[in-house]
């Protein structure tokens, strides 16, 4: 354990920024998805990247305990933006 108020070493820099950038890029991705809707074709190729290619077709369950359920990937994607818990997967 590392004393209170002592700076992070390297490797917990390079952690606590690449969480930061990642979060900053979901946070984005939910303002796009906002303001423009699942429709929009920057918001469908952000949705393709991040399911290999193809957006989920049809009802979608979460990881969540007591198994939510979305009626399509769009509410999914919502769901997690006003939630601010944009790494819940399917």
């Amino acid at each position: 354990a590392q004393q209170s108020g002592s700076p992070l070493s390297n490797h917990e820099y390079q952690q606590f920024f690449k969480f930061l950038r990642n979060t900053l890029q979901a946070s984005t991705a939910c303002h796009l998805r906002e303001l423009y809707g699942c429709q929009n074709s920057l918001v469908q190729t952000l949705d393709k990247y991040e399911n290999h290619g193809i957006i989920p077709q049809g009802p979608v369950c979460s990881e969540m305990p007591g198994s939510i359920f979305f009626p399509n990937f769009c509410t999914f994607s919502f769901y997690r933006c006003i939630k601010k818990r944009y790494f819940l997967k399917v």
